[in-house]
């Protein structure tokens, strides 16, 4: 009866503390994310941003994520959250601590969806599942009296061996146990829509609130569960003495053991695996090959390995058998992710796949995992680099990479002198190019001619091509003379632009779930990114949610490539990096004045489609439309088109209407017709006679 009595007390007043302290933190975070609600009403022109907050609806343009299912109908229990949706999975593991009559009891309650307070199912629950239950009979207790004389000896003994067990043993039972609650409360439950990859890959993490609410659980289970044991062993000498034995058992190690088996491998029998609590920090890490593979398509890695040993990733949705292939790269601070980040539906990579193309995806080197031949390559070495690397080392070599493999599968007797020398290639390549990705192609192409070295490619369709940035707002003006002025100092100190640490890395991972958790806050970040970079609308807060962006890497920029933008911008040119002097410039170039690649675009042979985007501030329709000029002046076979596009909506946004355009211009160029000869103008003649110099 005492025992009982305890029981029950401990177990309301444990549930009244999460109670409390869940209300409190839900309150605080209602407060800041009302706070945030407020100033988007405020800020002209932001209120679109609050639509689908619940509540708050007051225009229907950004359809935001809903609020977390706890606070939902004025419901905040976190208890609640967890019972919802991990009663089934903890029903069965309840029964070793649960007695007959709250199994009982438990059964009765199947159908009990939703309790409202800690006196409900849920509490009932979760003391069956915390406290160990045992059937009281009078002789017990009066051996249990008979034992309160030996207090002191009781105290000496079973406490520190209930405290031993508490932290080596029963806590890593219970928090793993919790932890699964959450790592359950994550997994997709049935079969779900194939689209929107960004909000499937959010809701497969937690987020910093998330983490703290499971942190609080854990602390609060803890210190509870530690005042049952001492109850339990001042109350229970006998029970104390045979825990003290089942302790002392070699057998009872098992229990910090777990079978696991891991499907497609040669022998799946179970095997045991320590789980820790610390193995899983719950974020989003999945690879551009998990989102493929997933969704159901084929995949290939290749590791292409360039002229100065940068390691480069090309990824592949192979068609084997096509004659016609496409190769995508990405800009800046991007990956191939973003090729493939809005799944079946919107993505450009599985658009093109669809429509029989054999899809590869190009990565630019400059990763924080810095992957080099050479592993003793300092930091400082690696990063050194302008988006002179990206067009004439990363590019060549992954297209290069690409002609080999695709004229190995579709002849396979020519041999590879007669694959160098010959000039006609069984297949059709198409690129598709973002932002940077789009000024690296351009350099790429130009270059293979002054070289007088086929290009393998049919046509190019560039999105918002960098190149021109002399028309950009004032925050890119204030960068341009931050990075000219300070070169000298800066480029030592900060070799390159990223998250340095895997905690904070960690950190975004985790904000940005809290951010599509919490809308008005997400606004809120949203337009301050806008504000920072131009007023460009582009979904910033979806986008540092894209699993490329984790702990473990994430793509970086280098000082060299922000200063050769910065270069571009000062001379209004499209140009080669500036080394600072003439001599230098010379040994490279061998003129004293960088390439100007502008002046060149006679060069081009194959036909390029342009697009650029009305609302894109990071590069502006003006910027885009500086190439159409130039190559239509210069005779090249050249497009333009625009749409009510933001800078990163070319990728990360779904958008049918340019992924039917982007279509539509891959189908004009037909296969197995020969690449067009070196034809020079005599103006651009000058240009040839440079050509050792790459």
């Amino acid at each position: 009866m005492i025992q009982r009595a305890v029981d029950n007390l401990l177990a309301v007043t444990k549930e009244s503390v999460k109670t409390i302290t869940y209300e409190s933190l839900n309150n605080i975070l209602r407060l800041i994310n009302g706070l945030s609600a407020m100033l988007l009403a405020i800020l002209p022109g932001k209120t679109n941003m609050l639509e689908g907050i619940h509540g708050w609806e007051l225009r229907p343009a950004f359809r935001g994520p809903r609020l977390p299912r706890w606070m939902e109908n004025g419901v905040s229990s976190f208890n609640q959250f967890v019972h919802e949706l991990s009663v089934e999975s903890d029903s069965a593991s309840s029964v070793d601590y649960s007695s007959g009559d709250e199994m009982d009891s438990d059964d009765d309650d199947d159908d009990y969806i939703s309790p409202a307070s800690p006196s409900s199912h849920s509490s009932r629950f979760s003391r069956a599942s915390s406290y160990t239950k045992r059937e009281k009979n009078w002789p017990h207790w009066i051996l249990s009296i008979f034992m309160w004389l030996l207090l002191p000896a009781r105290l000496m003994i079973g406490i520190p061996l209930y405290l031993y067990s508490l932290i080596f043993i029963r806590d890593s039972k219970g928090a793993n146990r919790i932890a699964g609650r959450f790592r359950n409360s994550n997994a997709p439950a049935g079969r779900k829509s194939l689209d929107h990859v960004v909000e499937r890959a959010t809701d497969r993490r937690r987020g910093v609130i998330e983490d703290l609410h499971l942190g609080m659980e854990i602390v609060i289970e803890t210190v509870f569960d530690g005042i049952h044991k001492v109850a339990a062993c001042v109350l229970s000498p006998f029970e104390s003495i045979r825990v003290l034995l089942r302790w002392s058992s070699p057998n009872d190690d098992e229990s910090a053991y777990v079978a696991t088996a891991t499907l497609a491998k040669d022998d799946p029998t179970p095997t045991e695996r320590k789980t820790r609590l610390n193995n899983s920090l719950n974020t989003d890490g999945r690879t551009c090959e998990d989102v493929i593979t997933e969704l159901g398509y084929p995949y290939e890695a290749i590791n292409v390995v360039t002229a100065d040993g940068y390691v480069l990733l090309l990824e592949r949705i192979p068609r084997r058998d096509s004659r016609k292939a496409v190769y995508l790269q990405h800009g800046v601070f991007d990956s191939s992710m973003g090729w493939v980040s809005n799944g079946v539906v919107g993505s450009p990579a599985f658009a093109a796949f669809d429509q029989g193309y054999d899809v590869f995806l190009g990565n630019f080197r400059g990763l924080v995992s810095r992957e080099h031949v050479n592993k003793n390559l300092s930091s400082r070495e690696y990063w050194r680099y302008s988006i002179n690397e990206n067009g004439i080392e990363d590019i060549p070599a992954m297209i290069e990479k690409i002609h080999q493999v695709k004229t190995s599968e579709l002849e396979p007797d020519t041999d590879e002198t007669n694959t160098n020398t010959n000039t006609e290639q069984p297949y059709k390549l198409c690129a598709i190019c973002h932002s940077l990705g789009g000024a690296a192609i351009l350099m790429y192409l130009i270059t293979r001619r002054i070289q007088e070295k086929p290009h393998h490619l049919s046509r190019l369709i560039l999105l918002s091509p960098a190149g021109f940035h002399h028309d950009a707002p004032f925050p890119f003006t204030a960068l341009e003379y931050l990075l000219l002025w300070f070169s000298p100092i800066l480029q030592p100190l900060v070799p390159a632009f990223y998250i340095p640490t895997r905690f904070f890395r960690m950190l975004l991972n985790k904000l940005a779930r809290d951010f599509h958790n919490y809308p008005a806050v997400g606004g809120v970040v949203q337009t301050l990114f806008g504000y920072l970079l131009g007023g460009d609308s582009s979904n910033w807060v979806g986008v540092i949610g894209l699993p490329h962006y984790n702990m473990n890497d994430m793509p970086g920029v280098s000082f060299g490539i922000a200063l050769h933008l910065a270069q571009m911008k000062r001379a209004k040119k499209f140009r080669m990096f500036d080394y600072g002097s003439a001599p230098a410039n010379m040994a490279v170039y061998g003129s004293p004045e960088p390439l100007d690649l502008g002046e060149f675009y006679g060069l081009i042979d194959v036909p390029v489609d342009v697009v650029a985007g009305r609302k894109d501030k990071v590069i502006r329709p003006s910027m885009v439309r500086k190439h159409y000029r130039l190559m239509r002046d210069a005779g090249v076979e050249v497009s333009y088109n625009e749409f009510e596009y933001a800078h990163l909506d070319f990728t990360f946004s779904h958008r049918e209407e340019l992924l039917g355009y982007v279509m539509s211009r891959l189908r004009l160029v037909a296969p197995n017709v020969k690449q067009k000869g070196l034809r020079l103008k005599k103006k651009d003649q000058e240009v040839v006679d440079k050509k050792e110099v790459f």
